[in-house]
């Protein structure tokens, strides 16, 4: 009846603003959607590069420490040689490491080249003690000159978190934790060794590659495409229904 449609004319114009707040909601959704998308995809190039950055560096012959120092950076995964003195005192364990599900430490030594740089090794991982008052053994390591061959790596790249001192002597021990937090008494770089002139020094359990994975990251930018497309038909349909509505 002529009523009945005056009343439903007089009952969509009060709900028109109402539409105006659900389409600009749904502009918000969908802005918000292709933020995530475009973050989500700019990791994802991010990672591959540096998973790229680092197959390629690590694949490369050694060279010595001295003609990649100067931008360890642009040379960072790559193997360097270098020659001086492991310092047994001066050693530190980072906690919670596991090699094959079994607890441990990632073993870290002072080491001192020719040229007088002081910089952190890593020797790979070591078995736990028996019990958390058992310190863990250690591989022996010489005092003689030697040259290691190891990979190059940042210190930004070195793990964080709790330390637990090697040296008996309480002091030597924070002096160890405050080096490798602060990296004040070492250079911003370390190494992850691989072997070196004598067959001691290659670790039992080297230090391993990061998982070169490029991750979701790229189903995920899709992922919020599809999600902003669904908010676009969802709104699509709210306005058809209130379009045929108003035919009536």
């Amino acid at each position: 009846s002529k009523r009945g449609r005056e009343a439903l004319s007089s009952h969509l114009k009060k709900r028109e603003p109402l539409s105006i707040l659900k389409t600009l909601l749904a502009l918000l959704l969908i802005a918000l959607c292709v933020w995530a998308a475009q973050w989500q995809y700019h990791r994802g190039v991010d990672r591959h590069a540096r998973n790229s950055f680092i197959e390629v560096n690590s694949a490369k012959d050694s060279v010595p420490l001295t003609d990649v120092v100067g931008n360890p950076a642009q040379f960072e995964w790559q193997p360097v040689r270098v020659t001086g003195r492991f310092d047994p005192a001066t050693q530190i364990l980072l906690r919670n490491r596991y090699s094959e599900g079994v607890y441990g430490f990632e073993l870290l030594t002072r080491f001192t080249s020719t040229d007088g740089q002081k910089f952190w090794i890593d020797r790979g991982w070591v078995k736990a003690g028996a019990s958390a008052t058992i310190r863990p053994e250690l591989p022996r390591i010489t005092t003689d000159s030697v040259e290691i061959v190891g990979r190059l790596r940042l210190d930004s790249s070195l793990p964080r978190g709790s330390f637990f001192a090697i040296p008996s002597n309480s002091s030597e021990g924070l002096i160890a934790k405050a080096n490798a937090q602060s990296g004040s008494a070492s250079e911003k770089f370390y190494l992850d060794l691989i072997n070196g002139s004598t067959s001691d020094l290659r670790p039992a359990v080297a230090a391993e590659l990061p998982e070169l994975s490029d991750g979701p990251h790229m189903a995920y930018a899709l992922q919020w495409i599809f999600f902003a497309a669904l908010v676009i038909y969802g709104r699509i349909l709210i306005r058809r229904d209130v379009l045929s509505v108003k035919e009536l």
